[in-house]
């Protein structure tokens, strides 16, 4: 029985679909340019009579026609309408302020970009996920996963100027969060992940609420719909770009046992950019763990015998029905031609298993 394969949830951009991206911004990931711009490309999407949400739709199934050929069997929607995966989500929530944007320092200081204010206490508007995700669902029979981000990515990645308490800010964006979790299980979602890279940024908060606050956001999530948690340890700005402060690769070990107590089922990981001591799967007796065998930010296309080897030492560590093949991260600085062919390779390793 081969070992299941899934994406983590960004993939490139139709070209018709055009959306702000910061994937393609000339020097990055400041986020200033695609947040500005994201509002009026959405009220032009379309035309030549073609609606906007038929361009989604359009572009969602490529998006996934690409993820099903290459032998995915868990796709994504590739987070088509997003200009990036966490001010998206961000946009459907009170509190936030898209109009007048503040300087901060992200990821530990990695970089710097003109941020959204968090301006009053935040709450949940009306549920959009549920749309986003039937849109995708309706392209194929298999599975598909719906993403988004975590509490404390979220908070690291606009700027705060109410709450001046994270554990606190934390806690109602997890009630926001739940709100569309919940939203997502009644239409029938089975698949739900939530992204957080800054726990591996910051190990410590982790342990101390971010890892509270984020089951506050699955809280009461039905048993048919599985949990999921993507860690990566950071993006660069471009491609082939090596020296890319990485989180510290002790970070998966500090995190290993609070996050097998929790009620996260499927734990994402990188291990292809950056190799961990594969002990760390033995520290996880329940948890599936969902290993990036293939880089999102290296421009060499993995042979399958490459993965295939990687994948086979995983096993040495971890049951063959508890490990699943991924890509590190999301595949939107790949390009469409190696994003498919990484796939291909991911694929044709975990069949051979």
């Amino acid at each position: 029985m081969s070992i299941l394969t899934t994406c983590i949830g960004a993939y490139p951009k139709p070209a018709f679909v055009k959306l702000p991206d910061w994937f393609n911004l000339p020097a990055g990931p400041d986020t200033s340019e695609p947040t500005a711009q994201w509002g009026t490309a959405m009220q032009q999407l379309g035309g030549d009579g073609e609606s906007a949400e038929a361009v989604l739709a359009r572009g969602v199934q490529q998006v996934i026609a690409d993820q099903l050929d290459a032998g995915i069997d868990i796709p994504t929607d590739g987070e088509l309408p997003r200009e990036n995966y966490i001010h998206y989500h961000c946009r459907h929530l009170h509190g936030f302020d898209f109009e007048n944007l503040t300087e901060k320092e992200v990821r530990g200081g990695t970089y710097s970009a003109r941020l959204p204010t968090i301006r009053d206490t935040v709450s949940a508007k009306d549920s959009f996920l549920p749309a986003d995700w039937q849109r995708a669902q309706r392209c194929t029979d298999n599975t598909v996963k719906i993403t988004m981000p975590g509490p404390m990515t979220i908070a690291d990645t606009n700027y705060d100027a109410h709450y001046g308490d994270p554990a606190q800010l934390g806690a109602d964006l997890a009630q926001a969060l739940n709100a569309e979790v919940l939203a997502l299980a009644r239409v029938g979602c089975r698949h739900i992940q939530i992204d957080e890279p800054v726990f591996a940024r910051r190990p410590a908060d982790a342990l101390q609420y971010g890892i509270e606050n984020l089951e506050r956001a699955f809280h009461g999530c039905p048993a048919e719909v599985t949990r999921a948690l993507h860690i990566c340890c950071g993006y660069p700005d471009r491609l082939d770009r090596d020296d890319y402060p990485k989180a510290e690769p002790d970070a998966y070990f500090q995190l290993a046992d609070a996050l097998e107590d929790s009620t996260v089922q499927w734990l994402s990981i990188e291990d292809a950019h950056r190799h961990n001591d594969l002990k760390l799967l033995e520290r996880f007796k329940t948890t599936t763990v969902v290993l990036g065998a293939v880089a999102i930010a290296k421009s060499r296309i993995e042979s399958a015998d490459e993965v295939h080897a990687r994948l086979c030492e995983a096993l040495n560590h971890i049951d063959q029905a508890r490990l699943v093949a991924a890509p590190d991260c999301g595949l939107g600085l790949l390009g469409r031609d190696r994003a498919r062919e990484k796939l291909r390779s991911l694929s044709a390793a975990a069949k051979r298993l």
